[in-house]
Parts: structure tokens; C-alpha cells; sequence
């Protein structure tokens, strides 16, 4: 059985769970080594209302198909001569919808606003020719229904079995009364079977109805599977696969919520086993980083299958259903679609009211999972504490970068009390170094009872040389927790920090300027700590680990580095200003706190 948790995600945050863990470690090993320690705690379109505008392929508009009243005997009836091939363009508040009849699938489903687009890669040049004003193209709108040369169209149909209904059919198209909301009807036939595809949509929203009517015509009965097709080509150009230091990655995945689990495949993955893909059909598509087109069963889960295919240049499911009909007989199947934004709120809401209405639902109506689909993982919990305090200051603030900023600095206070007992550990060991020193002379050749004297030394100070460790421990999983919410949270994706700098919180940031200011302050963070190693140890490790650090960062999103560089800059302050109270209470002045002037007790 697949995982239900997206594994590219996962990925995502096991790369850097290794980072975080490898700059950790780097300084765990050196502790360890040199000294023993005691485990550390566990393109724009116009807006514009609901218009049909249908536009032959050729000529004249053809005649409708005029279906029979019924079948002969003991076959079928005549056919018409196919209509010629003709499209028609849906203007609809938030998107544009266009058609063909060869298929009666979707050419084209072009979301409209500025956040709307494809996630665009700059390259160095291009990023600091923007942070200097120059204007480059921006990225195209996102079309969440790009047609792939030889696969059927999305939202096109086929019938397998012993009469079967191919997927590129040509269809009649009725566009209904022009200027309103009535949708547009197909019409198609090929041998016993008709097939009248009505869609319709609400005025707002991004979701639609999709109803087939599916009628045997002949004087016999006829079964087979009637398969629902869903594809979009892929522009290598704005996906890319995750690697370690190359990016987190941005792919795609054919997606379909089969029995009790959502199974995905992306390029390079396994398609699911048969027995996985199939059972109760909640939803299927294609499921994007922040955005989602899938189609679901309005009267709720369906028995079915899915088949997944995924290349570079691909994604694809197709959703199989059982069918079976009486001579003369008519099977309808309804579905919803939504093709939007992956926001959790709207998603939570499908089928929304407006499309409710419009088909004649109640409230108690299916809601399929799409929610799921904007997966936080194992860090679920943390992420939407950490959204939910970071949409608050953005209320306030009215900018997605301030609001990183803020919430850097609510935790940074949550943490000071962690981070007081951490620089008081750091100076109780930094006083300690000379007596480690001794030992270390005294039992050079004697590692084993160099260790244990150490250790002994420690337990007699009652201080724990990786307290300072602590507050980093307890970052680690808010690093990973902002970088899985950034990765996932359509609120966050395509804000600006300030004006051209910084252009997407979720991206990285093209110019690398603010993860090598990550890098330098970093540096300077380590400079101010209590060393606790001795001189050339203490180097190697205030150089190594902002270098780790920052060539990670360099392809992570700008929001992430944002929030380690402000983190690094109030540990500076912090430090400075502890520092300073801590001297100011020395034991040997009067003052101190009782962790220093316990362990200063037991030197004297």
C-alpha cells in the first residue's frame, strides 16, 4: 500500500531534516570527541462574465446530431455524418474555460490574476535585473488542462468493452442560450451508444458540473467500462525533480482517491498496484504544489478504478467505472470539478453552495477529501500553528515577509527562557576548559580515562556542555514545520517581501543574497557563543557550519532563509544582551543566578 503522505513532501522534508541534522551533528561529533557529554534531551486575460462563443474549425456551423427514438431489433440504427471539429471559449470570473467537440474535452482551463501563474525560475542574472527595476516577462498563467498530442482530453470519455466508444469522438455542441450560465451541451454517438455531456458552472468559484448521460441505442443489452480521462502536459521549464542542494522540487503528480488512501505517482515513482487503485472513487486528477484539478463523484464515492501514468512531459489518470444498460436504457453519471487554487478553505468547501444550487444538492451533499491534498505531513500541527500566527500578523501587516519577521520574533521570546539556561550551560562550561585541559594533558594516551574524568568533571559542575544545544533542537523542527507550510501554503505563494526583492516567499531567492546574509550572520552568531573546544576546533566549526547552512539554503525557499536570518540576528542582540546581565551578575559581584553561583561554589 502506498503511503498516504505525499512522498515527494516527504522528500522534501527528509532533505532537509538531513541538512538541519548534519549542521547539528558537526557540532555534536566535535563535543563528543573532544569532550563527552551526557545524551542531549529527548499572460492576463480580461475579466469578463459567462460567455459562450463557439468558433468552427471549418465552415458553417454543422447540424446537431438528432438521436433516434430508439434502436431496430437486433442492432443499431444509422448514424449521422460526424460533425466538422469546433471549439468554444467560457469566460468565467476567475478563469477560462475553452472546448472542443473532438472529444467534448477541455483544450484549456487558464486561471486569470497575477497569483495565477506558473511558479517562474529566474536565473542569477535575471534576479538582480529585477532587484534593479528591470521588468522581466513574468510567468504564464497557470492552465491547469494543457492537452497532451495523442491523449484524449481532459474531461474526455471512452468505452471499453465489446462495443467501444473511442475518446477522441467528434461531438455536436449546443451552446445554450448565449450570456448566461446555462453551460454547454455535447452530443455524440457511436454505435449503440449516445453520449450527452452537459457542463455547467456558477457564476463565481472554481468548480463545475460534469453530467453524462449514457444511452444504449440498440435493441440489445450492452455493458463495458466507461472511463473518465484527465491529462496535462507538463513545461519541464516550471517543474522540476528535488535534489539536495538543487531545490526542493516542485513535480506534479496523477492523484486519485481510491478505498481509504490517496494514491500519486510522479516521474520516476511506481504506479500503484492494481489492487491499491481500485475500490470507492472519491476524486481523481492532477495534483499540483498549489494547484488542484480532479473530478469526483457528486453523489459520492463510486465503485471504480484508476490508472496512473506520469514522464517528464506528462501526468495522466483515468478513472474507470462499471457500466451496464438495457436496451433503450440511460445511465447518468454527475461529477464536480474543481480546477483552483490548493487553498484549504475553499477545498474544504467543494462542492461549494453556489454549484450546490446550481445542480440541486443539499448540504448534506459528498464532500470529497481535495483538502488532503495540501499535505503538511508529520508536521501538520506546528504548520498550522505557524500559519495561523503568520495570517495573523499579515491582517496586521498587509506583507507575508513582515509576518515571517514577527513570527521569528514571537518564538524567539517563547524560547528565551530555554535560551537563558542555554548561555548560562555555555559560560559554565567555557570556565571549565582549563580543568578539561588538565585532564586532556594528564591522560593523552589514555583516551577511554580521559572520557570518564571528563565526564566526572561535568557531573561535579552539574552542567551539561550541550544545554547550549537546546534552543537549536528545539528550532529544528519550526525550520522544517515554516519550510513544509511555504511548500504547501497557496496564502504564501507569489507574495513579495519588499517590492522586487525577494519577489516569492516560496521560491528561493534568485539573487542568494539573503541566504549569504544568513551564512555571514551565522558566522557571527557562532563568533559570540562561549567556545567550548579549543582553538582550532572552535574555528573549523564557526566556519563549517554556516557554510553547510547557507549552500543548503541556496535553493530552499527565500522564506525560510528569511526567518534564519532574523532568528540569527536577534540571537546576536540576545547574546549581547545576556552577556552583559550576566556579567553585570557575576557570583564574585554579589549577584549571579543559582546555576552559576552553584557550579562557581563548587570550583572554589
Amino acid at each position: 500500500m502506498n503511503d498516504p503522505l505525499s512522498p515527494q513532501s516527504n522528500d522534501s522534508q527528509k532533505r532537509l531534516l538531513a541538512a538541519l541534522a548534519l549542521s547539528f551533528a558537526a557540532t555534536a561529533v566535535y563535543t563528543f570527541f573532544f569532550a563527552p557529554t551526557p545524551p542531549p534531551p529527548g499572460s492576463e486575460v480580461p475579466d469578463a462574465g459567462v460567455v459562450a462563443t463557439a468558433t468552427p474549425d471549418a465552415g458553417t456551423t454543422p447540424p446537431a446530431v438528432q438521436p433516434p427514438e430508439g434502436g431496430t431489433g437486433t442492432g443499431t440504427t444509422a448514424e449521422a455524418p460526424p460533425p466538422p471539429t469546433r471549439k468554444v471559449e467560457l469566460l468565467r470570473d476567475e478563469s477560462v474555460y475553452t472546448f472542443s467537440s473532438e472529444g467534448a474535452g477541455l483544450t484549456a482551463a487558464v486561471l486569470k490574476g497575477a497569483k495565477m501563474r506558473e511558479q517562474q525560475e529566474l536565473t542569477v542574472a535575471q534576479g538582480f535585473q529585477k532587484l534593479f527595476g528591470k521588468e522581466i516577462p513574468p510567468a504564464p498563467q497557470m492552465d491547469l488542462a494543457r492537452p497532451t498530442p495523442g491523449q484524449p482530453l481532459p474531461l474526455a470519455v471512452s468505452i471499453t468493452g465489446a462495443s467501444p466508444l473511442p475518446a477522441d469522438l467528434n461531438y455536436a455542441l449546443d451552446e445554450g442560450a448565449p450570456g448566461t450560465a446555462d453551460g454547454v451541451t455535447f452530443t455524440g454517438r457511436r454505435g449503440p451508444w449516445e453520449v450527452v455531456k452537459r457542463i455547467k458552472w456558477p457564476q463565481d468559484g472554481f468548480e463545475l458540473s460534469y453530467t453524462l448521460e449514457v444511452r444504449n441505442t440498440s435493441g440489445q443489452p450492452q455493458s463495458g467500462e466507461l472511463q473518465v480521462h484527465h491529462n496535462r502536459a507538463i513545461d519541464p521549464n516550471f517543474e522540476h525533480a528535488p535534489s539536495f542542494f538543487g531545490g526542493v522540487g516542485n513535480l506534479s503528480r496523477s492523484a486519485c482517491w481510491v478505498g481509504d488512501e490517496l494514491q500519486k505517482m510522479s516521474p520516476g515513482d511506481d504506479a500503484p498496484d492494481a489492487e491499491d487503485a481500485r475500490g470507492q472513487v472519491q476524486f481523481f486528477g492532477i495534483d499540483q504544489q498549489y494547484f488542484l484539478s480532479a473530478l469526483y463523484p457528486l453523489e459520492g464515492p463510486r465503485p471504480g478504478s484508476c490508472a496512473f501514468e506520469a514522464t517528464p512531459t506528462l501526468r495522466k489518470v483515468t478513472a474507470s467505472f462499471p457500466i451496464s444498460a438495457a436496451p433503450g436504457e440511460t445511465v447518468t453519471l454527475r461529477f464536480g470539478g474543481y480546477f483552483g487554487p490548493k487553498d484549504p478553505d475553499l477545498l474544504a468547501l467543494v462542492p461549494g453552495a453556489s454549484l450546490r444550487t446550481s445542480a440541486g444538492l443539499t448540504d448534506a451533499t459528498f464532500h470529497p477529501p481535495l483538502a488532503e491534498t495540501v499535505d503538511f505531513g508529520i508536521w501538520a500541527v506546528i504548520c498550522k500553528i505557524l500559519l495561523a500566527v503568520m495570517k495573523f500578523f499579515h491582517g496586521l501587516t498587509g506583507n507575508w515577509g513582515v509576518a515571517i519577521i514577527l513570527l521569528t520574533v514571537v518564538v524567539k521570546l517563547v524560547l528565551l527562557p530555554l535560551t537563558y539556561r542555554s548561555m548560562v550551560s555555555m559560560e559554565e562550561v567555557k570556565k571549565l576548559q582549563p580543568r578539561m585541559e588538565e585532564i586532556r594533558k594528564k591522560h593523552a594516551d589514555n583516551r577511554e580515562q580521559q572520557n570518564l574524568e571528563i565526564m566526572k568533571l561535568y557531573q561535579e559542575a552539574k552542567v551539561n556542555p550541550l544545554g547550549g544545544c537546546l534552543p537549536l533542537l528545539i528550532q529544528m523542527p519550526v525550520w522544517i514545520a515554516l519550510f513544509t507550510a511555504l511548500r504547501n501554503s497557496f496564502d504564501i505563494y507569489g507574495e513579495p517581501f519588499i517590492g522586487p526583492i525577494w519577489r516569492d516567499l516560496t521560491y528561493k531567492d534568485p539573487t542568494y543574497l539573503l541566504p549569504l546574509a544568513l551564512g555571514v550572520s551565522m558566522v557571527i552568531t557562532q563568533k559570540m557563543q562561549p567556545q567550548m573546544m579549543d582553538a582550532t576546533q572552535a574555528k573549523i566549526m564557526t566556519w563549517f557550519l554556516p557554510i553547510i547552512f547557507t549552500l543548503t539554503l541556496l535553493q530552499y525557499p527565500a522564506g525560510l532563509s528569511l526567518y534564519i536570518f532574523t532568528n540569527n540576528i536577534l540571537s546576536i542582540a540576545q547574546q549581547y544582551g545576556l552577556r552583559k546581565w550576566l556579567d553585570r551578575n557575576k557570583p564574585e559581584a554579589g549577584g549571579g543566578t543559582p546555576a552559576v553561583a552553584g557550579a562557581g561554589g563548587k570550583r572554589k
